[in-house]
């Protein structure tokens, strides 16, 4: 497993070993003991979620106010911009965001440490996400930032495209009237 650190030293790019032949190939996709010797985080995933979008289907930008989750990001199929904004209010780099591409090609992970709004976009026809959560969804505290916040200034690869939204997503708020963490 490699790691790689991203503009926001805390969100990590997760490069698993893979291990390839003309068959296909095989990759181990989470090993706790391995991640926490690499990244010195002990995570306890709860959660496992799976999302299936059409190209330019945007989600997020996506965070719990309480029971705040940290987020394991990898594709199965296509390929998508995912991208984590910092809303801890304490933090140097609080309101800034960090964008990768992740497919089912490259491999990568995206580690989302609680604390952070997480949004993605498919870039391919169909993509196939999955992701694990340090916390169990609560609807109650869900919350949504605007995608296209000015402040924020997400560069989104959407081609002159329109997005396609959510009702949820289309009512986000901006950063500067969400809850945030301290």
């Amino acid at each position: 497993m490699n790691i790689i650190q991203t503009e926001i030293p805390e969100v990590l790019i997760i490069e698993p070993k893979v291990f390839a032949d003309p068959r296909g190939f095989f990759l181990e996709s989470f090993n706790r003991r391995i991640f926490a010797e690499k990244t010195g985080l002990d995570c306890d995933f709860v959660q496992d979620n799976h999302s299936r979008s059409s190209k330019n289907i945007l989600r997020g930008l996506h965070y719990q106010i309480q029971q705040p989750q940290g987020k394991l990001v990898r594709v199965v199929v296509g390929e998508i911009f995912d991208i984590a904004v910092d809303i801890r209010k304490n933090s140097p780099t609080f309101g800034k965001w960090v964008g990768y591409y992740l497919s089912a090609e490259n491999h990568r992970q995206l580690w989302i440490p609680a604390g952070f709004a997480h949004g993605f976009l498919a870039v391919s026809e169909i993509a196939e996400v999955l992701y694990k959560t340090t916390e169990y969804y609560a609807p109650q505290y869900d919350r949504c930032i605007l995608w296209n916040d000015p402040d924020i200034g997400i560069n989104w690869p959407l081609n002159g495209e329109t997005p396609i939204l959510s009702a949820k997503d289309q009512a986000g708020i901006p950063l500067k009237n969400a809850e945030t963490f301290p």
